[in-house]
């Protein structure tokens, strides 16, 4: 049986699944349909090119006390929290967005997931990139503003994951936030713009 994702910083995608959710076994099917999606397979195709092959092993379902999606731990990959997962586009978004973490951490050669700017500038790339914070997502979950809702729900949804990092107060997050903002909202590498 897998182990719950250890608690260390990086990123942890917070949940909004009911019930039970999905097995260990189920949810590792449905991240196998996940690698078969076409934003999938371009992130993945863009951490090879930057020299970081991704196993077989890399992206996996392990069941969580937490109440978060996932999460990605440098040197252990990607977990995908089958007991908060329900449908398959949650597995998804649960994926790519952190397929982009493993994407940062390859690309930048001084990550420190311990520096609340660091882990807050890959989390306003993987809000912003990664669909995170449609439209439809938003509605869904209770948030009816209709301009500006997507950099509101990535603001949230960064502050969420850096307070949860045990090395960021919640006043350390909101200013490594609030400097690195325009330049890490606008880098939308691999892509040529945001998607």
């Amino acid at each position: 049986m897998a182990e719950e994702p250890a608690s260390k910083p990086g990123s942890d995608s917070f949940s909004s699944a009911v019930n039970d959710g999905r097995t260990v076994e189920e949810c590792q099917d449905m991240i196998q349909r996940s690698l078969r999606t076409p934003m999938v397979k371009f992130l993945k195709e863009h951490l090879e090119k930057s020299g970081c092959a991704i196993g077989d092993n890399f992206i996996k379902a392990v069941h969580c006390g937490k109440k978060i999606s996932g999460g990605y731990v440098r040197g252990d990959g990607i977990m995908v929290c089958s007991n908060h997962m329900n449908i398959q586009d949650e597995v998804n978004q649960v994926v790519i967005h952190e397929l982009i973490h493993a994407y940062d951490d390859c690309r930048a050669a001084n990550l420190n997931w311990e520096n609340c700017a660091h882990h807050a500038c890959s989390e306003i790339r993987a809000g912003h990139l990664s669909g995170d914070c449609h439209y439809k997502r938003e509605l869904l979950r209770g948030y009816m503003k209709i301009r500006g809702h997507e950099q509101d729900c990535v603001r949230r949804r960064v502050m969420k994951s850096v307070i949860a990092n045990p090395f960021c107060s919640e006043t350390a997050a909101k200013d490594a936030m609030e400097a690195i903002w325009d330049v890490c909202y606008n880098d939308t590498k691999p892509f040529d713009r945001a998607p």
